[in-house]
């Protein structure tokens, strides 16, 4: 007979599995561009979140429509997107993600870009989008499709002599900095050819329209995939700042460090003076109504390729983290929401989100604490298998096991469904997670410490496996206690 303890445990992995799944089932792709944009005959309307009313867009003004879908949402986005427009006259695209569709529209060029780190059909997909778009002229207008994964999925360097390997090196020495992902995307940036708003100044006539998935804080939508629509405020200065910090020269290809060392080294395109460098880590949740359009307006101060050009933000992580909240709400849980720990180191964070949780859960006795955001892991050698959910998980692991008995469940999990390099999306730990581990021969400490705390979870069963979810809202995390 299975023992009331282990029966109230199984009950918490169900239920953080179910917030989990249903928030992002919640983050419906279809219905965010329902609520942003709507199509009627050859208009376009967008509807403006300040109550202003819808800005029309007239089709028919354009002889060709192109539209460029990159990252991990690129397909139900484009889906999505040809659903609501219909057939149009003059429209051609291109679609980089990471699988390939079982359907393809015959319009579209599609490519299977690399994830975490770029392959050849990111470099492929990349090129044939800067072909497509030099041929965009004034009656062109441009669609871009924007989520999270498009840093690794769609690039090439801005030298053409750096090979797919050394850009592959590249991309590995900085996912093992520790930096946080602003910080990585600011020498990515500076790397591409299509990052940075280079792909939008391969069409500096045309009209621009990029609807976002983000995953990085609002405060940082220019880090998106690395910006390849958005003018960008980082420096060279701080490129060399970032690189001598982290210590990459002696971890670079030579023919990337040589890159970085040239003199004449081009600025990334967009207005310098917009933005203090390195925007300082805030103390503070997502504000509760984030802003979502960005107008043509406010890019006046740019270079004019950035001035025909729209930004809408179809869903982020306010979104998940208000769906978990809800969810969490309805299955009688105190919900509090704490986001302070975004790009921490996985440790930190872990310690910071367990002493805040073992607090409040001694004034509530159904309690849910929920934070969204990335922690960082910085590899001093090379990995096992496993992710920065799954990382992040296992240092919890370690802490629960101090309170054997008490109903304790922690689950950390990627909202694309992906955790490092892993097919998980993450983990759920409790009190016995180390004890069980144990008897099935694995040595918790030794996994975290060598960056392999898949094969742990996978014996245990306590792996959290959703397969790609066509989103990318960046991470989950939830820490759950019930008591009598």
């Amino acid at each position: 007979m299975t023992p009331p303890s282990e029966i109230a445990l199984d009950s918490l992995h169900s239920m953080a599995t179910s917030i989990f799944t249903g928030a992002l089932t919640a983050c419906n792709i279809a219905s965010a561009f329902d609520r942003r944009i709507q199509f009627e005959g050859n208009f376009m309307h967008r509807l403006l979140p300040d109550g202003s009313g819808p800005a029309e867009i007239d089709l028919s003004a354009y002889k060709r429509i192109f539209v460029i879908a990159l990252g991990k949402a690129a397909l139900p986005m484009l889906d999505t997107l040809l659903d609501r427009m219909k057939r149009r006259k003059g429209l051609r695209g291109i679609c980089c993600a990471g699988q390939l569709p079982a359907k393809r529209n015959w319009r579209f060029r599609y490519f299977e870009g690399g994830h975490p780190l770029p392959n050849e059909d990111s470099l492929a997909a990349a090129r044939t989008a800067l072909a497509m778009l030099r041929k965009a002229k004034k009656d062109t207008l441009v669609f871009f499709l924007i989520s999270g994964g498009g840093s690794a999925m769609f690039d090439l360097p801005l030298d053409t002599q750096i090979s797919l390997d050394d850009t592959r090196a590249f991309h590995e020495v900085l996912l093992g900095s520790g930096a946080p992902i602003q910080e990585i995307n600011t020498l990515r940036k500076h790397f591409s050819a299509v990052k940075a708003g280079r792909l939008a100044m391969a069409a500096p006539e045309a009209t621009k329209i990029s609807f976002l998935l983000p995953d990085v804080p609002l405060r940082s939508l220019d880090s998106l995939s690395s910006g390849p629509t958005s003018p960008d405020h980082s420096t060279l200065a701080e490129v060399r700042a970032l690189i001598e910090r982290y210590q990459l020269a002696a971890k670079f290809p030579s023919t990337v460090r040589a890159f970085f060392e040239r003199k004449d080294l081009p600025e990334s395109p967009g207005n310098k003076s917009w933005l203090p460098p390195f925007l300082p880590r805030l103390s503070r949740t997502e504000p509760a109504h984030p802003r979502r359009v960005t107008s043509a307006a406010s890019m006046s101060g740019e270079e004019p390729a950035f001035q025909d050009s729209v930004f809408e933000i179809l869903l982020s992580t306010h979104d998940l983290v208000e769906n978990a909240r809800a969810l969490a709400q309805q299955a009688g849980y105190h919900a509090v929401v704490d986001n302070s720990c975004d790009d921490w180191d996985y440790a930190d964070a872990a310690r910071y989100l367990l002493d805040l949780f073992h607090t409040l859960r001694t004034r509530h006795k159904r309690l849910c604490l929920i934070s969204v955001g990335e922690v960082t892991v910085t590899l001093n050698r090379t990995p096992g298998a496993g992710g920065r959910n799954q990382q992040f998980a296992l240092a919890c692991a370690l802490d629960l096991q101090k309170y054997p008995g008490d109903r304790l469940i922690v689950l950390s999990a990627g909202s694309d469904g992906i955790d490092g390099n892993t097919r998980s999306a993450g983990a759920m730990a409790d009190p016995t997670t180390v004890e069980r581990a144990r008897t099935f021969g694995y040595d918790p400490e030794e996994s975290l410490a060598t960056f392999n705390a898949c094969p742990l979870f996978t014996a245990l069963g306590d792996s959290v496996v959703t397969g790609p979810t066509g989103h990318n809202l960046r991470d989950l995390r939830l820490l759950i206690a019930e008591r009598d």
